[in-house]
């Protein structure tokens, strides 16, 4: 039986190690909500979790701010003392007869199955039904200010045991860049491009010019509502289309597929609401034969843990973007902290219960600049 007595809501400021910048703006610091949610058993366990809104609404219309509130106004309440048989139930609960702030509700959902996997005393991995033992991790390197510095970054990551370079592009800066990656790197690495929806139909003939390179995926090209416009697209296109933004449900990966909209699937738990929608993704997709991946989402320690949990479910095929803490962080909120090996594997902590990290309770109340307590 999992009853959450109280959630305590936590924004912190976590500075990044550099600048990371994508289409549509720049990040410099991330504002983090963290949730902790405490059992009702008497025992004190307590699950973690984490929001993965943004401070602008750029990527998606939700902000912390916005999901701050939803969560304290709408999510939360339907929670909060009410006894569940698992943490399955909770998906459902949040869908009823209330649309949108798919990231509130997975910043909920999410712990409560942290939660669930620390009252059952196993792993997480475990409870959502995860198989492997290292996932294959990639990289995303931000926009850069010339193709020779784009190729530099590349060639460290690939020195340090990445196995997928992805690139985000923008208009001017796209095809260049990518041949330059390429070049220099030969035909043999995994590469892949991120447009995080810069582009139009109009610009296909310039995107057509990225078949020439091999990619193993073209990222969200187009709008992040649109799936027949990409359906268009990928008909003109030998790379295949990697859809993201245009996912947000199991209902939109279904439409995906019947359109012929793009041929592999990033699964965001945060964008779609959650751990039980994505595994209704991901299933879909395993029985259509579509892959799937985890991006990422600037995440701390704590998202990262949800998202290697999610990773080791087995049609997770592709490299997913879980970069150590070193890569964003001076240091993280989590011991151990989250590292790769020499052959750009990650492990999943299969020896504790829940996420298989420690939140370190010090550093976390020095970085809090928020606080509230919902029961």
């Amino acid at each position: 039986m999992l009853c959450v007595r109280r959630i305590t809501l936590r924004e912190i400021r976590l500075p990044l190690k550099e600048p990371f910048r994508i289409s549509s703006g720049v990040s410099t610091e991330r504002r983090i909500c963290l949730l902790e949610l405490e059992s009702a058993d008497g025992g004190g366990l307590t699950g973690w979790s984490e929001c993965v809104a943004g401070e602008q609404p750029n990527y998606s219309d939700e902000t912390i701010d916005t999901a701050w509130f939803a969560i304290r106004a709408w999510v939360a309440p339907r929670i909060l003392g009410r006894e569940l048989e698992a943490p399955g139930e909770v998906h459902g609960i949040l869908a009823r007869d209330f649309r949108g702030h798919r990231m509130a509700k997975a910043a909920v959902e999410m712990g409560c199955w942290e939660l669930a996997a620390r009252l059952r005393d196993c792993p997480l991995s475990v409870l959502l039904g995860g198989t492997r033992e290292r996932i294959v991790t990639g990289i995303s390197l931000g926009i850069q200010d010339s193709p020779e510095g784009l190729v530099r970054r590349a060639r460290v990551a690939l020195e340090q045991g990445y196995r997928k370079i992805k690139v985000k592009i923008a208009p001017g800066r796209d095809v260049a860049y990518v041949r330059a990656v390429r070049d220099a790197l030969g035909p043999d690495v995994q590469l892949a491009v991120d447009a995080n929806s810069a582009y139009t139909l109009d610009d296909g003939d310039l995107l057509r010019q990225l078949d020439a390179f091999g990619l193993l995926m073209l990222e969200q090209p187009l709008g992040p509502d649109d799936l027949v416009r990409h359906a268009r697209l990928q008909r003109l296109l030998e790379t295949p289309l990697c859809l993201d933004e245009s996912i947000t449900d199991v209902e939109r990966a279904e439409d995906m597929i019947a359109l012929g909209s793009g041929r592999i699937v990033n699964i965001k738990p945060g964008r779609v609401g959650g751990f039980t929608p994505s595994i209704a993704i991901h299933d879909l997709c395993r029985r259509h034969g579509i892959p799937v991946w985890c991006g990422g989402m600037l995440e701390s320690g704590v998202g990262r843990a949800h998202n290697v949990a999610l990773a080791s479910l087995p049609n997770f095929t592709l490299p997913g973007d879980l970069s150590p803490s070193a890569r964003y962080w001076e240091r993280d909120i989590v011991s151990p902290e989250w590292t790769m090996d020499h052959e750009g594997l990650v492990r999943v902590p299969l020896e504790a219960a829940g996420m298989g990290v420690d939140v370190d309770r010090d550093r976390v109340e020095d970085l809090t600049v928020r606080r509230e307590v919902l029961q």
